[in-house]
């Protein structure tokens, strides 16, 4: 971050809502991130977001006021409740920065007839199923035309947000912090690094790590699958998640039954150190904007698997390996090539941090999102 703070935007700060519910997609990261650069800029910044995700992101240490919504049910089943929140938050602001389409939609009711600006920063796609899979279009219809800019994380998000007829899309990429570098003089490196295999249980074994929500029992098949593959190794690897939802339970069941080499994390906040100990790391997302966990991994200098979608092969360049979703066996023979040839691994260490080099920083995020904050200021809507 920038160590020299702007001047605040005219005689009073200028007050923007960021509204986060529970930090899904990477919105927490950006947030926090976000939220930090403001305020060292002079502008006054309220969080809108459940309990426990303001204290996971620390949104309160990084200088931003935080209004809490409900934790059971949140936006989806306690409007009511999370509608007054928001309005007393919202109270006197000069714009909202919605990140997500749930928060957009909240935003659009919260501030229907007013003529204070709406940000809208989609993260990631929706895939539900049923009724509000078939309502998706409309809503997406609704947030896209009432925001007076969206901004997508790739650029097939922003080409979707101009399909349902946004007034103003652009593209934002949206930076991950850099892990901090671990001071000099404590443990080595390489210390550290058996100490985490040891406490995951591969102290002697090829490490595999992964990160993502264990929400759909679907999406985490086909790693499951390479999973299965593995056992077929003289040298077994453990396929370590870092992760939480409701699908851990069916996920854990097939784990127990087929005897996989795999060990559900639960969630965990130590994503670096994690990579940092890894062999290889994996990231096998049916649908991906720009994912934390490539990222991160790319700044530690983690090999990654990665399937080619969304926004994924744009992030990640030749830096990592790339696979279908969906195909198993190109997931088990790309992570087994690369545990097969240290080498290999060195040389898409380097790249991978090369690429990471060329990523916009905080700063630069920062500084476009206050320059559309100045533009919708000095414009309006005009």
């Amino acid at each position: 971050m920038s160590s020299t703070p702007a001047p605040p935007h005219g005689p009073t700060a200028l007050h923007a809502v960021q509204l986060v519910g529970r930090g899904e997609g990477g919105s927490g990261v950006h947030v926090r991130s976000l939220a930090a650069g403001l305020v060292a800029r002079g502008i006054r910044v309220t969080v809108v977001a459940t309990p426990a995700t303001a204290e996971r992101y620390g949104f309160a240490a990084a200088g931003a006021n935080v209004a809490r919504l409900p934790e059971r049910g949140g936006l989806a089943t306690a409007p009511l409740c999370t509608a007054t929140v928001l309005r007393a938050a919202c109270a006197g602001a000069d714009l909202v920065h919605a990140h997500g389409l749930q928060c957009g939609l909240m935003a659009c009711s919260t501030i229907l007839g007013q003529r204070r600006p709406l940000v809208v920063t989609w993260h990631t796609k929706s895939h539900p199923d049923g009724v509000r899979g078939r309502m998706m279009p409309l809503l997406e219809r609704r947030v896209s035309r009432t925001a007076r800019v969206v901004l997508g994380a790739t650029t097939d998000l922003v080409d979707g947000a101009r399909r349902r007829g946004a007034r103003d899309a652009r593209l934002a990429p949206i930076a991950v912090p850099a892990p901090r570098q671990p001071h000099p003089g404590g443990d080595s490196t390489a210390l550290r690094r058996q100490q985490v295999r040891a406490e995951l249980g591969a102290p002697d074994r090829p490490l595999v790590l992964t990160a993502a929500p264990l929400d759909a029992y679907d999406a985490h098949e086909p790693l499951l699958e390479a999973a299965r593959m593995w056992r077929a190794l003289p040298e077994q690897p453990l396929l370590a998640v870092a992760g939480e939802g409701p699908a851990r339970g069916k996920l854990q069941r097939r784990i127990d039954a087929e005897k996989l080499p795999v060990r559900l994390l639960g969630r965990r906040d130590d994503l670096p150190r994690l990579l940092a100990a890894a062999d290889v790391a994996v990231l096998s997302s049916p649908w991906e904007a720009r994912p934390v966990l490539a990222q991160e991994a790319l700044h530690a200098g983690a090999p990654l698997v990665a399937t080619a979608v969304g926004g994924v092969p744009e992030l990640v360049g030749d830096a990592a390996e790339l696979v279908p979703y969906g195909d198993a066996r190109a997931l088990a023979d790309a992570v087994t090539g690369l545990l097969n040839d240290p080498a290999h691994r060195v040389a898409l260490s380097a790249a991978g941090r090369a690429q990471a080099g060329t990523w916009p920083t905080e700063d630069d995020t920062v500084a476009q999102v206050l320059s559309i904050y100045d533009e919708l200021m000095t414009y309006g809507d005009a």
